[in-house]
């Protein structure tokens, strides 16, 4: 079976070498997966406050390609195929999600696996752009400078304001922003000419003049280049995923069990901690906390007037819940352990039309999309690491593993012509620098009968046996030999320092050149797609 790892907690690492790609398992076996994912669903009857998970996800299926669908539709094409009904309950609906930022080109690769799978299976390929996620920068670095002498610039698409959901995060320096393209092409422009930037931020600004929030302008101008390249999805903010009567029927559910929620789910984390050796207790998230009568709950909680997200608290008070940011937010539900949660959603659809927003945190977020939206998650090495403690929160909670996922990652480096650093060759360099130190005699320049003395006496002490009378003695007299002789080596020690210098240097260089963490907007358009798209095949 393809749906079980071969051992609990895979690793996975970015590939080293430029234009390799990871992709768990191959797409070719993404056939073999689908079958078991979507029977792994299929034979588990389990009750969500009244209603049965199968019939839940089948809903929440459609509910979300139809929204996306809409969505999307308001900025670019979409397959008409995939506005039918029929179509969205029978084929394969693929999934992948990332925040709205400029991202390097091996996490964009997975966007366009992500469309070629829908495309091979004939299914509907789904982009949740996660806007419930921190903005924490409005800007990307840039290397500029010379081959020999390169730095890194910071290039701002926007003012630098305080943490807020990308949500919330409207542009606020206009002018700023439609300046980014010429900037980051007078930076660049010792590297590369004409940079994708030029193409995709008209796009960018078009979108800005519409709805004003930076994080959408950023992914409808990445999702028109895609168009543009023949990738076909539909994409959809996670914040609209939350507004859907499903997620508020689900989240009513994990907040009615949340006392055995929180128990799996600090259970899952403990389990992933302890076989990794972390002790860390904030990796790779934090566990749920409890004060007094209060736990908190796996959800985040904000207003628009006041978009500082928080942790959701719970207490339950008999068949009401009673729930907190600890601020400023207050509200109950009224939703018992078990049963209906028809009352509990209508309750929370009245708190969203108050402006108060329940947002998911990163495990429910996918949590929700891989047992409830989606046949096949695709994920990124960061979120497959956070997954793999969803998996065994699933266990825990549901009695079921969700769906398994693919991991995918690639290295794409900037195209930029220069010579490549030796790293062995320096260790090599290190040595015989401490090879000059601690055993100069074998590495003499020249020779007279000091010299020769010198030696002797170092060789003599050597072949001596260490005692614990002449140890202190025999130490002492052997570093005098070694420093002694050290004129004799000192030319060659000049030589060495030099090309270990060099090599720091041209190492230095290398390591800004070669940053496999550029934004996709650096690269040439054509030489990107086609490195791209040669990944896909290989992938496949």
């Amino acid at each position: 079976m393809l749906t079980e790892p071969a051992t609990k907690y895979p690793r996975f690492r970015a590939p080293r070498e430029d234009n390799q790609a990871l992709v768990v398992p191959r797409c070719g076996a993404v056939g073999q997966l689908l079958a078991a994912n979507r029977e792994r669903i299929a034979i588990h009857d389990y009750n969500v406050q009244g209603r049965s998970i199968v019939e839940l996800a089948q809903s929440a299926r459609r509910a979300v390609v139809e929204r996306a669908v809409q969505f999307t539709a308001d900025y670019r094409d979409v397959p008409v195929a995939w506005r039918d009904p029929q179509f969205i309950r029978t084929q394969p609906l693929f999934i992948a999600g990332h925040q709205p930022e400029l991202v390097h080109p091996g996490v964009w690769f997975k966007n366009f696996v992500l469309g070629g799978l829908a495309h091979q299976h004939n299914g509907v390929a789904l982009q949740l752009v996660i806007d419930t996620d921190l903005c924490r920068a409005a800007a990307i670095r840039v290397p500029t400078g010379s081959i020999k002498t390169p730095r890194m610039e910071v290039v701002s698409y926007d003012a630098q304001l305080a943490e807020q959901p990308y949500e919330e995060r409207r542009v606020d320096d206009l002018a700023l922003a439609a300046g980014f393209p010429s900037r980051v092409e007078n930076a660049i422009r010792p590297f590369i000419a004409q940079p994708l930037v030029a193409q995709l931020w008209p796009h960018v600004m078009e979108s800005l003049g519409r709805h004003g929030n930076l994080g959408m302008a950023l992914a409808q101008g990445r999702h028109w280049v895609e168009a543009q390249w023949g990738n076909q999805t539909v994409e959809l903010p996670a914040s609209q995923v939350c507004e859907l009567t499903e997620f508020r029927w689900f989240a009513s559910h994990v907040l009615a069990q949340l006392p055995r929620f929180r128990q799996a789910y600090n259970g899952a984390l403990a389990d992933y901690r302890q076989v990794h050796g972390v002790r860390n207790k904030a990796q790779p998230l934090p566990n749920l906390a409890a004060a007094d009568d209060w736990l908190e709950s796996p959800f985040w909680v904000w207003t628009s007037q006041r978009p500082v997200r928080r942790s959701l608290w719970v207490r339950r008070a008999g068949i009401r819940l009673q729930l907190t940011d600890r601020d400023q937010i207050e509200f109950e539900l009224e939703l018992a352990e078990s049963g209906d949660a028809a009352r509990a959603v209508d309750q929370l659809t009245d708190i969203a039309a108050r402006g108060i927003k329940l947002r998911s945190r990163a495990l429910i977020t996918t949590l929700f999309a891989r047992l409830m939206l989606g046949d096949l998650f695709l994920h990124g090495i960061g979120g497959a690491k956070y997954d793999q403690v969803t998996d065994e929160l699933a266990r825990r909670f549901f009695g079921f593993a969700p769906p398994g996922y693919m991991t995918l990652s690639a290295t794409l480096r900037l195209p930029i012509e220069h010579e490549s650093v030796n790293r062995e060759h320096l260790h090599e360099l290190s040595h015989e620098l401490r090879e000059l130190t601690f055993h100069p005699e074998k590495h003499l320049e020249s020779s007279n009968g000091e010299v020769a003395a010198i030696v002797s006496s170092k060789q003599c002490w050597i072949a001596a046996p260490t005692t614990p009378a002449n140890a202190a003695e025999r130490h002492h007299a052997i570093v005098a030999a070694n420093e002694l002789l050290q004129p004799w080596v000192a030319q060659r020690r000049e030589a060495l320092l030099a090309r270990q210098s060099d090599g720091r240097e041209r190492l230095r260089a290398s390591a800004i050149l070669e940053l496999r963490e550029y934004a996709f907007c650096l690269f040439p358009a054509n030489d990107l797609r086609r490195r791209l798209s040669d990944l896909a095949d290989r992938g496949a």
